[in-house]
């Protein structure tokens, strides 16, 4: 393993250096860089577009002492295309199942950060959730996979207790950092059942569109009136340059198969029903139209999700089913339900947040409970705007302190395996 370690680090080294001369090739005398390709690792590219769009991240996050310059950005970027590309070559594999739960935990925490609104979400990047995720989709898989390589290039490299306490002891103690309040939160999500009359209605008013289609009207129209995306609707349900990959399996699999301007029967996603009309087909690429129709929900399809919820709350209170076996029975959270419906803080990596960083939702359900209590089942609208309820475990909490190894061991040792490896 170490062998293998030198190996790719070597390789990395090599990379990077050849990388130099491009590098700098793609900037101006101001240090600026200009438009186009700033680099290429195997069949990977980094875009100038890139560099901005994750600068901009960067100072959106507004962390108060930060600051982070465009080049090295720019190393960020190079350094995971790296890691993607030897991904590539080793066939280091990051599954779409793994992808889209990421996603999703990533999505909820910007709606969490927006007040806990996913309209708000929409109305900050002008696109809907849907686009959003999509765009966010090939993003989160280098993600993924370059933090899958990295794994295992340094996987044989540990660091001992002793290590971490050394290298805690040696952090001045007035340049510990100050931990703010933080919380450990979990969760059981219950979708209500959507009546099957309910369903029908959406197919029923899909094939109504489809027919004055085929008989006339236009399709672009249509979508603006009946298309419930809100990104695409405004501009007739449009979407231009689709590639494999981008959209759910299912939507590709109804559009990749069309031929030009016939609309498709209505479908089924996660997102509600469709009809789709195919644009234009260039090789693996297409431009279309869709129409997206979500089944109502009725009050009572909803009351029942509660009731649900808040008898699984009692069996879990009177220690006929624990916490995490609900979780796993019961959750419909796909991203959560196998590790006790734990949520997860998508910018640190582990499981601890802090209570800035939780939407205002969970706030409200935790504030007033214990370590180890569960709230009521809650309402709430998912990223995607599903609506649903659930139930909220606080699991620890944690008050203001200084770092230190006995709340804080985790966040300490990955520090010091990242100073270890670096």
């Amino acid at each position: 393993m170490m062998h293998m370690t030198k190996r790719i680090l070597k390789f990395i080294n090599l990379s990077l250096a050849l990388f130099i001369g491009l590098a700098t090739f793609a900037q101006q005398p101001t240090g600026e860089l200009v438009e186009g390709v700033t680099a290429v690792v195997g069949r990977n590219i980094i875009l100038k577009s890139e560099v901005e769009e994750q600068y901009n991240a960067y100072k959106r996050q507004a962390i108060p002492g930060s600051e982070i310059s465009k080049c090295e950005i720019f190393e960020e970027l190079l350094f995971q295309k790296l890691l993607v590309h030897h991904a590539e070559i080793d066939s280091v594999i990051v599954g779409d199942d793994e992808v889209d739960g990421q996603m999703d935990q990533r999505i909820q925490s910007m709606v969490g950060q927006m007040g806990g609104d996913p309209r708000k979400l929409e109305e900050y990047y002008n696109k809907s959730i849907l686009e959003i995720k999509e765009e966010m989709r090939p993003l989160m898989k280098d993600q993924l996979t370059a933090q899958r390589m990295q794994y295992r290039i340094t996987e044989g490299v540990e660091v001992t207790p002793t290590e971490v306490q050394e290298f805690y002891n040696r952090i001045p103690k007035d340049s510990l950092p100050l931990i703010n309040t933080e919380v450990e939160v979990a969760q059981i999500v219950k979708y209500p059942e959507v009546s099957k009359e309910a369903e029908q209605d959406a197919i029923d008013k899909l094939k109504g569109i489809k027919e004055r289609v085929e008989t006339g009207s236009s399709f672009s129209s249509m979508a603006i009136i009946y298309s419930e995306d809100p990104g695409s609707n405004k501009n007739g349900g449009e979407y231009k340059g689709i590639k494999r990959g981008q959209f759910v399996k299912e939507f590709e699999a109804v559009a990749f198969n069309l031929q030009k301007f016939e609309v498709s029967d209505p479908f089924r996603t996660e997102y509600g029903f469709h009809i789709v009309q195919l644009l234009e087909k260039r090789g693996e690429e297409l431009d279309l139209r869709h129409i997206l129709i979500k089944p109502k929900l009725e009050q009572a399809d909803l009351e029942e999700a509660r009731v649900f919820l808040d008898s699984i709350q009692k069996a879990i209170e009177t220690y006929q089913i624990t916490w995490d076996e609900a979780a796993e029975k019961y959750s419909e959270d796909e991203s959560t339900k196998f590790n006790g419906g734990v949520l997860s803080n998508f910018e640190t990596g582990d499981s601890k947040f802090e209570l800035s960083e939780i939407d205002r939702f969970i706030f409200n359900a935790i504030k007033d409970l214990k370590s180890g209590g569960i709230a009521a089942p809650t309402f709430y609208r998912a990223s995607d705007q599903k609506e649903a309820f659930r139930l909220v475990k606080l699991l620890k909490k944690i008050e203001p302190h200084k770092a230190n190894l006995n709340d804080d061991y985790q966040r300490i040792k990955g520090l010091a395996l990242q100073k270890k490896t670096s």
